[in-house]
């Protein structure tokens, strides 16, 4: 049937690692009733797609690591942050494509898995905000951080006051 071919096709339509290593792990179903379902979700995703167009999953990073750095406690770093940030804004993008246009319109295999998803927008938003770029943190990241960056500003001042006082007084 020249199953490695179509999966080696699948992989190639994947737009993350995540989803490609996923499309890699397939194996053919072998119990009826999981061969039933799984047709039927392929019905109801290509009906959504007639109705909606296509949707990206986006460029899903691989949060595994970060999790786990997470779990025991560890301190994410920016581009972490970042990640994180993406995957709930692609959760968000796909739970709006999930939704029903109308109330009655009838339910379909793939409601449940749209129903799960929880995007965290304000997560989101907050990570967003605060982390301005992979190389700069928002001064109003914290209190605390937009304190001390003014002490240090503050701090230059003095020192080219200073300076600049010791050089023009030297130099009469």
């Amino acid at each position: 049937l020249e199953y490695n071919k179509i999966i080696d096709r699948l992989v190639q339509k994947a737009t993350s690692e995540p989803g490609r290593r996923l499309c890699q792990e397939l194996k053919p179903f072998t119990d009826a009733a999981a061969i039933g379902e799984a047709q039927q979700q392929t019905a109801d995703a290509l009906s959504r797609l007639f109705q909606k167009g296509s949707t990206s999953f986006g460029g899903n990073k691989d949060l595994g690591y970060t999790l786990k750095s997470l779990e025991i406690g560890s301190t994410l770093s920016i581009q972490e942050l970042l990640n994180i940030a993406g995957l709930l804004e692609n959760v968000n993008r796909i739970k709006t494509y999930g939704r029903r246009e109308r109330e009655e319109e009838n339910k379909d295999s793939l409601d449940d898995f749209f129903d799960g998803l929880e995007p965290l927008t304000p997560l989101a938003k907050e990570i967003r905000r605060c982390i301005l770029s992979e190389e700069e943190i928002s001064d109003d990241a914290s209190p605390a951080l937009k304190h001390i960056r003014r002490s240090m500003l503050l701090t230059n001042e003095k020192i080219r006051t200073h300076l600049s006082g010791m050089v023009n007084g030297s130099c009469r």
